[in-house]
């Protein structure tokens, strides 16, 4: 395998939630070899700071707002990268929230709504929009960062689960529609990572109690330690990859 299999020169990659974690960490690997990273978030603050950081060290990155909640926003995204870059040739599809931690008894529709509009339907027409651009293209890569809890759902995180098992359905179908287009699809699952977004869980003593002994490498993942898979699925080496779900747990669902 060499290594100019792993060279991104001349690609435009788009990572939705880019501003930290494992967003942050994916959009930084990808820039290191080569590509344009354009992050995305709904604010542009911190964003722009990591754009920044990452023209500093002689890569190339550009910082857009945008709240895959929202079709108008999508929409007016797809508009800007079309009008400046004129074609993309990777999509990360890393955004997410979870803002229920509960029982599904308690759970209202409200929740329900609001965590599938980002988790799913964002994701969903994100999806669309990146693929009509990458047929016209002549082909392109797509990855879908789902969870281990797509496989086996967390306590108390019913919704999420439910929204992240959805997305490797979306990437089991997009894999199969687009593969005549030479699109390639495919997807992470990680499993709990150092993140602000896993905080919660990750701070506290009587979860991770819980957890650690779960994982049979005994400790929780780094942000980094999912880029290198993503890398991999986006690049040339991956050239005969689609439709594939990568556990990166530590061995938990192993």
């Amino acid at each position: 395998m060499s290594e100019l299999e792993f060279d991104l020169k001349g690609r435009i990659a788009l990572i939705n939630g880019g501003s930290r974690g494992i967003g942050e960490a994916i959009a930084r690997k990808l820039a290191a070899h080569g590509a344009h990273v354009i992050l995305t978030s709904r604010k542009l603050d911190n964003l722009k700071q990591i754009a920044d950081d990452i023209m500093k060290t002689g890569g190339n990155a550009t910082a857009l707002t945008c709240h895959i909640g929202e079709m108008a926003q999508i929409n007016q995204l797809f508009e800007i990268i079309q009008k400046q870059f004129g074609r993309l040739d990777i999509l990360i599809n890393n955004a997410a929230i979870n803002p229920f931690f509960g029982d599904v008894l308690s759970a209202d529709e409200q929740v329900w709504d609001k965590t599938f509009a980002v988790n799913l339907k964002g994701h969903f027409f994100v999806s669309q929009q990146a693929a009509k651009m990458m047929k016209i293209a002549g082909g392109g890569a797509i990855v879908n960062v789902a969870s281990i809890n797509a496989v086996r759902p967390a306590p108390f995180q019913g919704i999420y689960s439910i929204t992240k098992a959805g997305i490797v359905a979306l990437t089991l179908s997009f894999a199969k529609e687009l593969a005549p287009y030479h699109i390639r699809v495919n997807a992470i699952l990680p499993g709990l990572t150092d993140t602000k977004f896993a905080a919660a869980l990750t701070q506290s003593p009587e979860i991770m109690q819980l957890v650690l002994p779960q994982i049979p490498m005994g400790r929780i993942a780094r942000p980094e330690e999912m880029a290198g898979a993503v890398l991999y699925l986006v690049s040339d080496a991956a050239s005969y990859t689609t439709g594939a779900c990568i556990n990166i747990d530590g061995g938990m669902l192993a």
